[in-house]
C-alpha cells in the first residue's frame, strides 16, 4: 500500500556523507517526512575508491533509491548538496519528477573564489593518459565554512584522521563531475518540478553564477534563497537555521524548525571539538 506520508531522498556531496546535509534529515523527520540518505558509490571508504566510479554510477544509485521509494510513498522529494544537487537534477530529469527538488550550492560551474586560477587547466590534464588518476585535490581551508569555530573544529577532525569526509579527491573523480555537468547543461529545461535553490554570495567553490544559470534554464518554478553570511557548505554554516526553515516551507510542512545553534544541528560534533 502506498503511504500518504511523504518521503525525501537526500544526496550528500563529493567526498562526503550525511554530515554534508547538517540537520536536514532530522528536521524533515520531525516534520513527519520519511528520509533516506544513501552513500554514493565510492564513498564511505578510501578516496581511491572513487577511481573506479563513473558519474552514471552515482545517478543510477540514487535513481534506484528513488524508484523504490515511489513504490511506497505517494510523494517523494529530492534534495542534494553540492555534487548531490547535480545527481538529484539528473534523477529528476530522467524520472520526470513532479514533487519538490531542493538544491544546496549546486556546482554547475567550478568558479569559486578559493579555487586556484588554473582550475580550468584540469581539462588539459584529462587528455594525458593516467595523469588525472595520480593527481589529488586536497580539502583545504576554508573547507566551505565561513564560521571560524566550526572551521577550526573540522581542521582538527582532519588532523585526527576521522572519516566524516575524504581528505582529498582524485582529479579523475572531478572529471566525472565535469561529465555530469555537461550532461545537464543542455537538458535543464526538461526538469519541470518546483525547485528550491540555496546559494551563498560568497560560495568558495561555485559562484552564484550556477544558481542564476539554473534559474534561467530550469523548466519549472524556481524559488531562490541567496545567503550573505555563508560559504559553500550552506547546510552547516552560519545561516543553517534559516536554510532549514526555508526548506520546511518549500516542502509545505507545518513544523517548527530546530534552533540554529551548532549544539543542536547535525554537525554539533565539530563545534564541540
Amino acid at each position: 500500500m502506498v503511504s500518504s506520508r511523504p518521503a525525501a531522498l537526500l544526496v550528500h556531496g563529493l567526498g562526503g556523507s550525511a554530515y554534508d546535509l547538517g540537520a536536514l534529515g532530522r528536521t524533515l523527520e520531525e516534520a513527519d517526512i520519511v528520509t533516506h540518505t544513501p552513500l554514493l558509490p565510492g564513498h564511505g571508504g578510501e578516496p581511491e575508491d572513487l577511481l573506479s566510479v563513473r558519474w552514471q554510477d552515482w545517478v543510477e544509485t540514487i535513481r534506484k533509491e528513488y524508484l523504490e521509494l515511489k513504490t511506497r510513498h505517494k510523494v517523494v522529494h529530492l534534495a542534494g548538496v553540492c555534487l548531490g544537487g547535480l545527481v538529484a537534477l539528473e534523477v529528476a530529469r530522467l524520472e520526470n519528477h513532479k514533487d519538490g527538488l531542493a538544491l544546496y550550492a549546486p556546482p554547475l560551474f567550478l568558479d569559486g573564489w578559493s579555487l586556484p586560477k588554473l582550475t580550468w587547466a584540469r581539462h588539459i590534464v584529462y587528455r594525458i593518459p593516467g595523469l588525472a588518476k595520480k593527481m589529488r585535490v586536497p580539502e583545504v581551508e576554508p573547507f566551505g565554512i565561513k564560521n571560524a569555530r566550526i572551521r577550526k573544529a573540522i581542521q582538527q577532525r582532519f588532523e585526527r584522521g576521522e572519516r566524516f569526509h575524504y581528505a582529498y579527491i582524485p582529479l579523475a573523480c572531478i572529471r566525472q563531475v565535469d561529465g555530469l555537468r555537461r550532461q545537464l547543461m543542455s537538458r535543464l529545461e526538461q526538469i519541470t518540478c518546483p525547485t528550491l535553490i540555496v546559494h551563498a554570495d560568497e560560495d568558495d567553490i561555485t559562484s552564484p553564477r550556477s544558481a542564476h544559470h539554473l534559474q534561467r534554464h530550469l523548466g519549472g518554478k524556481v524559488d531562490f534563497m541567496p545567503l550573505s553570511n555563508s560559504y559553500h557548505m550552506v547546510m552547516v554554516d552560519n545561516e543553517r537555521g534559516e536554510v532549514l526553515k526555508r526548506s520546511l516551507k518549500f516542502f509545505n510542512q507545518r513544523a517548527q524548525a530546530p534552533a540554529t545553534t551548532a549544539e543542536q544541528d547535525g554537525w554539533a560534533l565539530f563545534a564541540a571539538a
